[in-house]
Parts: structure tokens; sequence; C-alpha cells
């Protein structure tokens, strides 16, 4: 398995794995405008097949937000969705940020549990915040000049 940037030609399969993994996704048009918006966009891929992304950037001045990450259900257990949000880190705390961000619906309990093996932190629940009216769970991880905190 490899991670490595995303390329026009995966945003047909990135979207297949949105569709797959979310009740509400985001339009194929809007992976396209976050790739020429020039957003870090990484995709996992495994013998040549794009099997997950993540998509991440500088929300505000000083902090990160992961915007989305999946992997193919076919594929999870096999640590991409590990590695892709790792190298995201990664590039996130090499710039001069506090904290990065993300948003994960409240009923996914393992998604949230996923994130907190990263010291990821509850921050807030947002309620209503999708479309269908599931609250969002707001999580934060605090980085400290090019560091990963780890308290």
């Amino acid at each position: 398995m490899i991670i490595r940037k995303f390329k026009p030609t995966d945003l047909k399969r990135v979207y297949e794995i949105e569709n797959m993994s979310f009740n509400q996704s985001y339009g194929i048009n809007m992976f396209q405008q976050l790739y020429e918006m020039g957003v870090g966009f990484l995709v996992a891929e495994d013998e040549g097949y794009v099997i997950g992304y993540v998509i991440f950037w500088i929300k505000y001045e000083n902090q990160g937000h992961i915007i989305s990450i999946a992997v193919d259900k076919n594929y999870r257990r096999l640590k991409a969705g590990t590695h892709l949000l790792i190298k995201a880190i990664s590039i996130l705390s090499m710039l001069k940020i506090d904290a990065i961000y993300l948003e994960v619906n409240e009923n996914n309990t393992a998604a949230v549990e996923f994130y907190k093996t990263f010291n990821f932190k509850i921050d807030r629940v947002v309620p209503g915040y999708y479309e269908d009216g599931d609250g969002a769970i707001i999580m934060y991880l605090p980085v400290e000049r090019g560091k990963i905190s780890t308290q």
C-alpha cells in the first residue's frame, strides 16, 4: 500500500468510496473544486487500486481541518485509514497551527474511537449539524510547533 497525492484520474473512484462510506456525501463537483483549490488531497493505493482518501486544509490561520477521510468498506482493517490520517497530521503539523479539527457524525462511535487513538479530543457536539438532523462531534488534536500533543 502506498499513500500518494490525488490525481484527477482518481476522482471517480474517490467519489465511489465517499458514497459507500457516508449517508450524505459530497458531490463529485465538490471534490473537483477542492482539488482545484489546492487543498491537501491524498489517496491510499493498493496494487494500483485506490482504496481510500483524505482531504485536509488550513481552515483558519492557525487551525488545520480534516475535511473528509474514508476507506472502501472492502479494504477496511488494512490500516489504510491509519496511514492516511498519519500522513495528513504529519503534513499539517509542519505548518504553524495550534490544532487540527474534524467533525464526526454523533452516531459513528467507531470513527470517534479511531480518532481518540490519535489523541483527538472531543471539543463539543453540534446538534442538527448534518442535513438528516444528526449531530456532529467536533474533535481536535492539539499541535505544538511541528509536534503532535500527546496530552
